[in-house]
């Protein structure tokens, strides 16, 4: 089997299997495990897996751009927010992401909810100002225009401030091994700053999200209180995580 045609094997197996062991494609193949390590490598270096230790899995769609992301499993961040939006107590302090799945839950709120919201997501906090008995504290700091939120040393130092009830959390890529990931490290310290900041953090995890990865790990599954969800809930990427169906 050529290189070629050995990378299209990969890509197709990635596809139908959802995960990629190099050791177990390698002996199937009858070739060296360093050559399917080296053909991951290539295939991680064009965007079309993300390695992790052992192997390799899906890319997430969420590490596109925040518009083309606007548009992708826009029901299922629907329902996630609706399911995340139910666990907002009125008088609660809960500290809300930034994102597309985020902003959906500033829209499943109910109108009459009276909490505190506080937020490093300009988007977020504008879509709350219709929302009359919300009061909204943002956190500034350099914005990250990818996710349209701020981080860095302003935003982590306002966020320490914060004592909240709850955080909601987005991610790129929820997987029972490889974790839960975000595509830039400024970014993933920056939640794990407000999942610090909150009594329990809850995941924003719409279908897309499931079984994929990106390169930097944001907390670990059992350092969060659940992973709000309408994938099956026998998905493998979800084997042994809190999920909470919505």
């Amino acid at each position: 089997m050529l290189a070629a045609e050995r990378r299209d094997f990969l890509l197709a197996r990635l596809h139908a299997d959802g995960k990629l062991v190099a050791k177990a494609i390698a002996a199937e193949l009858g070739v060296a495990e360093d050559s399917i390590r080296r053909d991951l490598r290539e295939m991680a270096a064009a965007g079309l897996c993300q390695r992790v230790y052992g192997g390799a899995l899906p890319v997430s769609p969420a590490t596109a751009d925040y518009a083309t992301r606007a548009t992708v499993a826009t029901s299922s961040k629907e329902r996630v927010a609706a399911a995340a939006a139910a666990l907002i107590r009125p008088g609660a302090t809960v500290l809300l992401d930034g994102g597309t799945t985020a902003l959906a839950v500033t829209a499943a709120l109910p109108r009459d909810l009276a909490a505190t919201i506080v937020t490093h997501s300009p988007t977020v906090a504008a879509a709350l100002v219709d929302h009359p008995a919300v009061d909204v504290y943002v956190l500034g700091g350099r914005l990250f225009k990818h996710s349209a939120v701020t981080c860095g040393a302003a935003a982590a130092e306002a966020a320490r401030s914060v004592s909240a009830d709850l955080f909601l959390l987005g991610v790129t890529g929820v997987h029972h091994e490889a974790g839960l990931t975000t595509g830039d490290a400024d970014e993933a310290a920056m939640k794990r700053t407000l999942a610090g900041r909150a009594a329990d953090t809850y995941v924003l995890a719409s279908i897309e999200k499931i079984g994929a990865a990106s390169p930097f790990l944001v907390l670990a599954p059992n350092e969060v209180a659940g992973i709000i969800t309408d994938a099956p809930r026998d998905h493998p990427a979800l084997a042994g995580l809190p999920v909470i169906p919505a």
